[in-house]
């Protein structure tokens, strides 16, 4: 099925550029086993390119304006157009929706809004008939308060669930602080009076930290594991999963670590032993991909997730590359380059990366990364799927961006949904902080952001819901559309299409050596994709004017266009010495 799907989008593809007078391609042979057959510890997880879709976002298929599994159901062959191998998908099971599912109730049950194990078991069902795996989150580092185990847990020091959590007797006085990424006044600590015990929160207070120091937590979870993975899903996203090993001294941290949360939350004493067990237990039982939310704050850190021979994940999921502030401008292109090119040194030999520049908890790549400004939206989104399909790791790619979403910019609080924006503007509200400053600063950092409905058509409510939706629709629907994309040959939609089917057909872009050159140019991010014969020079402007592309005497060689994200009437122009690139061009030379 897989090589059918393949076969049939680059037919399609190569229709399409046939007959197409703006963009600029050579067909793309499909994937084949001859193809690869010279490629050494291949693995579908590092073949695979990965939708995460946001199940509130996606598609609403009963009217209440939340998206749920049967409107993911009803948009497989969407999905299966695009060329994707795999979906993550976040929390589906039941929660209260403190942080929308990431507070989980039941681990074995669905979220009413979004539907019945039913049609879980027919959204799974459909995803392989069509060639595509599925990967869920899996929230381990803490629970929902409304779980059945904190509920036991909180009702007495000697409830055999007391130690599925951190507690701590107040008759000891006030634990020693911890600051928290939700809670309103960013304490994580929370007083309980039932126990007249404090109770660990490093996230919303209505999401307690687990015990992973007791074995019989750990047990827990390994059977939730297993339960899905037998039910026939194909790997786990591990979130938050790097702070579940805690020091249970509880020693005083320097002051201000909380600007560096990462270095003193991250790795904890027993963590890597937790993922050992858990890969023992578990994971070495099942064909599957496994991915940790965060890999600490450096490659080495991260390297210890997923080199082979230390047995535990196999796909390392860092934050450097999206942690860099507001927007690429203000951190710059050349300390960009450093992230990828340090990260890439680390694993060139073994271990995966995952590489993406979006997701659930940011905002839009576009918006952050590219340029959402008319003139320059188009292009900077091509060029920045081309990046992160070229580029050697795992791709996960956040649905909406195949289309150019981009940062809604809400102006009042009221509009925001996300618990880390409310609860902070409460704070400031409380301490008579700059409550404009900062909703100012939320038009371009909230995550809430990355969440508004997919813009599935030009209808009202971009064709997501026939109700009221539970966070708003960005207003440029009605322009950036899946519906007026697929009709248009040289839109974002059939540009993300194209990469995707060049990925998968070029051993090179996925298991070649990466070699980057020219690394203090603040304009233009070039790379070259080598294996064996197969090589690709990738070149790549992220600026908003022309520039020029000095080749070293090495790339001259490469002087046939695969792919460029601009129309013929533009073309990347190459000569004997340089290529000259408009404003967000990406060129792919071979």
């Amino acid at each position: 099925m897989k090589k059918e799907i393949v076969f049939i989008t680059a037919i399609l593809i190569f229709i399409s550029c046939r007959y197409s007078k703006k963009e600029t391609t050579v067909s793309i042979k499909p994937n084949n086993d001859s193809t690869f057959a010279n490629v050494k510890d291949r693995a579908w997880w590092k073949e695979a390119v990965v939708y995460q879709i946001y199940p509130r976002s996606f598609k609403d298929s009963d009217g209440d304006g939340v998206g749920d599994l049967k409107g993911i159901i009803s948009k497989l062959d969407y999905l299966k157009s695009l060329g994707i191998d795999a979906i993550w998908l976040n929390p589906i099971y039941t929660s209260p929706n403190d942080d929308n599912g990431y507070d989980i109730s039941d681990y074995r049950n669905i979220m009413k809004e979004f539907g019945t194990m039913e049609d879980f078991n027919a959204l799974l069902k459909g995803m392989h008939e069509r060639g595509i795996k599925l990967v869920m989150d899996l929230v381990v580092n803490h629970s929902s308060d409304e779980h059945y185990w904190f509920k036991q847990s909180r009702s007495s020091r000697t409830n055999p669930y007391r130690n599925y959590y951190h507690w701590w007797p107040a008759e000891k006085g006030k634990p020693t602080y911890r600051w928290s990424f939700f809670d309103v006044k960013s304490e994580a600590w929370k007083y309980d009076t039932l126990t007249n015990s404090y109770y660990l929160h490093y996230f919303s207070k209505k999401q307690p930290d687990l015990n992973w120091e007791n074995p019989k937590l750990r047990e827990e979870v390994y059977d939730i594991m297993k339960f899905w993975l037998n039910k026939g899903i194909d790997g786990f996203r591990m979130d938050a999963f790097q702070f579940a090993s805690k020091d249970t001294t509880w020693p005083t941290l320097p002051k201000g670590y909380e600007n560096n949360v990462i270095k003193y939350y991250g790795n904890g004493p027993h963590l890597h032993d937790y993922l050992q067990e858990m890969n023992k237990e578990v994971y070495s039982k099942y064909n599957v991909m496994s991915v940790a939310e965060g890999a600490g704050s450096s490659p080495e850190e991260a390297m210890k997730f997923v080199d082979p021979a230390r047995k535990e994940l196999n796909i390392a999921y860092h934050f450097e590359s999206v942690d860099i502030g507001k927007s690429l401008n203000d951190y710059g292109l050349v300390n960009y380059k450093k992230i990828f090119s340090r990260y890439d040194s680390v694993f060139k030999d073994k271990g995966w990366l995952a590489i993406f520049m979006a997701n659930h908890d940011q905002p839009r790549m576009l918006s952050k990364f590219g340029n959402d400004d008319s003139l320059y939206k188009a292009a900077s989104s091509k060029l920045l799927s081309t990046f992160v399909l070229t580029m050697r790791g795992t791709p996960y790619y956040f649905n909406g961006d195949e289309l150019g979403m981009s940062n809604i910019r809400f102006n009042n609080i009221e509009d925001y949904n996300d618990v880390d924006t409310r609860n902070k503007y409460e704070n400031l509200k409380n301490t008579g902080g700059d409550l404009k400053a900062f909703l100012e600063d939320k038009k371009q950092t909230s995550r809430d952001n990355g969440r508004t409905p997919f813009q599935w058509n030009s209808t009202p409510n971009a064709g997501f819901t026939t109700g009221k939706p539970w966070l708003k629709v960005n207003p440029n629907y009605t322009t950036v559309n899946a519906a007026t994309q697929e009709n248009d040959s040289n839109s974002v939609l059939n540009y993300f299409k194209k990469i995707v089917a060049l990925r998968k057909s070029s051993p090179a872009l996925i298991y070649g050596a990466y070699k980057l050159y020219d690394i203090n140019n603040t304009k233009v991010y070039a790379y070259t994709r080598v294996l064996n014969n197969e090589k690709f020079l990738v070149v790549l402007n992220f600026s908003n004017t022309e520039t020029d592309f000095i080749l070293p005497d090495e790339l001259k060689s490469f002087t046939t266009i695969t792919l460029t994200n601009y129309s013929s009437a533009k073309a990347v122009i190459i000569t004997n010495n340089s290529i000259h690139l408009q404003p967000w061009q990406s060129v792919i030379l071979k």
